[in-house]
């Protein structure tokens, strides 16, 4: 019996050539971006093999775009925005203004309508969060005010995006080529507009008054059924229901009500849950977003029109990088600094691909476009570890500028400079409770944690705690495994925890490891990453769950008898 199998085969070889394809890239020390999109360009209709059934990568790269921005929304601070809002509203607003200006000169040379050139260089402006992130926490900068401002950066550029999600549909109703013959006077246009502000306005006023208080409350009570599944599918069908709802009744974009169904499970205290346990599908529908972005490409625009690609590279590596530049260093702040920023903006990523499919999509921006912003796309993301290279050598050469010391994002804590000192790395649930008993014990403690709030709650408890991936080098460094007498990896990334265990005993080979495991699978592997000892976490349940049954009056005297024999 025949059966029809396009969406079997664009999952299984789309993810498939993504692993291969990203595997490689991480291993050139290149952003795994790079490699899905590569892995798009080769199963797309532009290369010889196998070709992908367009259509439904369309669909699932709108699944992946709603859960790519019901991510954003989750991780939005607001608290991170006003405090570098002086310089980060303003340079944003004005960056995003020069690559604009930018593109759309440009685009006049190749002779497109106006309205094509906006659009195409807004879709420059904006750099890609995952490649920011990235390289800020590799050279341990996320806690300074350089990583601040940039954080802070790309927040206003996300919502200039987000604004331009809810903007362009209406831009192309009015001046689009569909909108050819007819009579928009000035009225109709801002009547236009209007409706459009009055039906986002009903969407987050219903977000506001009835989503800030029934979604926390429909996790709540999910998360006391103790089901995990049930609580993960809670959080999914949240983020899709959202979407569709204000796609539905408000003519909002998915994108947009993914956005602001991430806002609001984000006040909940079961954010950080609902984005650990969503965080698989998340990221396998964003890699098959960035797969189908990659089928659009054709890379015959390299040779049919390689100044035009030149010319987007150069607006998104030098163009707004130099408009930063000048941003920063014209609020007052240091060289280094700007230079930083400058570094951290030279590339472009997933709102750049949003924005062009949907220019395209909407007939404002032309399928040539679209492949440009996709060559300058991956071209920058490729160069980005080359400009951050270039400019620690900078920095290196030049420490001058920074002779004071930038007040780090998270207030200090106890004194870093312990010795015989035990590393818990991971301060959730256990990690808390081990430290809190090791330094009732008398046992120097030091903590390392990525979540800003778990390291803030340390500081409050008297230990100290570095912010920052247990396997990035330079957060090893500030720990000082060389004259610590333990480490004690409380994390449940068993791979995540290999890859410390071997640097840390790379870095001390007499200092004792213990790491947790959840399957006797985890224990082999952290095992052979250098762990002297495993716990595993439900076998060591088990066991006091036993002694606990023994010690009740029914079984008390067995128990007796036992430690007798």
């Amino acid at each position: 019996m025949h059966h029809d199998t396009a969406l079997i085969n664009m999952i299984a070889i789309g993810l498939g050539l993504a692993f291969v394809l990203g595997a490689l890239a991480n291993r050139l020390r290149l952003s795994p971006l790079v490699g899905y999109l590569v892995a798009g360009v080769v199963v797309g209709p532009f290369t010889p093999g196998f070709v992908a059934d367009q259509a439904l990568a369309n669909q699932l790269a709108e699944i992946g775009v709603m859960l790519l921005m019901f991510g954003v929304g989750l991780h939005f601070s607001l608290k991170d925005l006003m405090a570098v809002k002086a310089i980060a509203i303003p340079g944003a607003i004005g960056q995003i203004a020069v690559a604009t200006v930018l593109g759309w000169g440009v685009a006049t040379l190749m002779g497109w309508p106006p309205l094509h050139g906006v659009i195409f260089g807004f879709s420059l402006a904006t750099a890609s969060t995952v490649v920011l992130l990235r390289a800020m926490e590799e050279r341990r900068l996320l806690e300074t005010t350089r990583g601040k401002i940039a954080v802070g950066w790309l927040i206003v550029e996300d919502l200039a995006c987000v604004l331009a999600l809810v903007m362009m549909p209406v831009i192309a109703g009015v001046f689009g080529p569909e909108a050819q013959g007819q009579n928009h006077s000035v009225g109709s246009v801002l009547a236009s507009i209007g409706w459009t502000f009055v039906q986002l306005g009903l969407f987050v006023a219903v977000m506001l008054l009835v989503g800030r208080r029934v979604i926390p409350w429909i996790l709540e009570r999910i998360a006391g059924t103790g089901s995990r599944e049930l609580f993960t599918l809670s959080v999914l069908a949240i983020a899709l229901g959202v979407a569709f709802g204000a796609a539905a009744l408000f003519g909002v974009s998915f994108a947009l009500g993914a956005f602001f169904a991430g806002m609001m499970l984000n006040e909940s205290e079961l954010s950080h849950k609902a984005a650990h346990d969503s965080l698989p599908l998340r990221d396998a529908f964003a890699v098959l977003f960035f797969v189908s972005v990659g089928m659009l490409f054709d890379p015959m625009i390299v040779v049919e029109h390689p100044w035009q690609v030149l010319a987007t590279v150069a607006i998104i590596m030098f163009g707004k990088s130099a408009a930063a530049f000048a941003i920063v260093r014209a609020f007052g702040h240091s060289k280094a600094t700007a230079l930083t920023i400058s570094a951290s903006l030279a590339q472009i990523g997933e709102f750049a691909f949003i924005i062009a499919g949907l220019g395209v999509a909407l007939k404002i921006l032309p399928a040539t476009g679209q492949s440009l912003v996709l060559a300058g796309a991956l071209v920058s993301i490729m160069l980005n570890p080359l400009v951050f290279g270039l400019l620690d050598r900078w920095q290196a050469r030049h420490p001058a500028p920074l002779p004071v010391q930038e007040p780090p994002d998270i207030p200090p804590g106890p004194s870093l400079d312990l010795h015989d000192h035990a590393i818990v790395i991971g301060y959730g649930r256990v990690g808390s409770t081990l430290a809190q008993v090791l330094r009732d014990r008398g046992v120097p403690v030091l903590a390392i944690d990525d979540n800003r709030d778990h390291v803030e709650r340390a500081h409050r408890e008297g230990i100290a705690a570095i912010r920052g991936s247990a396997a990035a080098d330079t957060v090893l460094a500030e720990a000082h495994p060389e004259r610590a007498s333990i480490a004690i990896l409380a994390i449940p990334q068993p791979l995540e925890a290999g890859e410390a265990l071997a640097k840390l005993r790379a870095i001390n080979p007499n200092l004792t490891l213990l790491a947790r495991a959840h399957s006797d699978a985890e224990v082999k592997h952290l095992l052979e990453h250098g762990a002297d000892g495993t716990v595993l976490a439900e076998r060591e349940l088990a066991h006091s769950l036993a002694e606990m049954v023994m010690a009740t009056p029914p079984y008390r005297a067995m128990r007796a008898g036992s430690t007798a024999a």
